[in-house]
């Protein structure tokens, strides 16, 4: 059979660009990473503040790719990134592994 609607491409590119979104942190910044009891029944959250940017689609991005290195939930508020459970020293092993500093 032949091979409809086939293209090739390479992906260089896109892995540049990634880079390049990721470099415009500010990863200097003091990040602070706690862990909290909040909302019903007491549950435990972690909450990583001290993220300076104002792109929401980085955060996002950050945020996704730190829920699958944790193995957990967790939503963006306010520039804040809320993940469930005590996840605080996995979260500065993501971080430090990022290329932040001054967690």
């Amino acid at each position: 059979m032949g091979k409809k609607n086939w293209i090739e491409f390479e992906n260089h590119e896109n892995k540049s660009e990634e880079t390049a979104k990721i470099n415009t942190f500010n990863k200097r910044s003091k990040i602070n990473i706690s862990k909290q009891k909040k909302g019903k029944k007491g549950k435990t959250i972690t909450l990583i503040q001290g993220l300076e940017t104002e792109n929401e689609i980085l955060l996002k991005e950050l945020l996704k790719k730190i829920k699958v290195f944790c193995g957990t939930g967790g939503t963006l508020i306010d520039s804040n990134i809320q993940l469930q459970g005590d996840m605080v020293s996995k979260s500065i092993e993501f971080l430090s592994k990022e290329g932040f500093q001054n967690l």
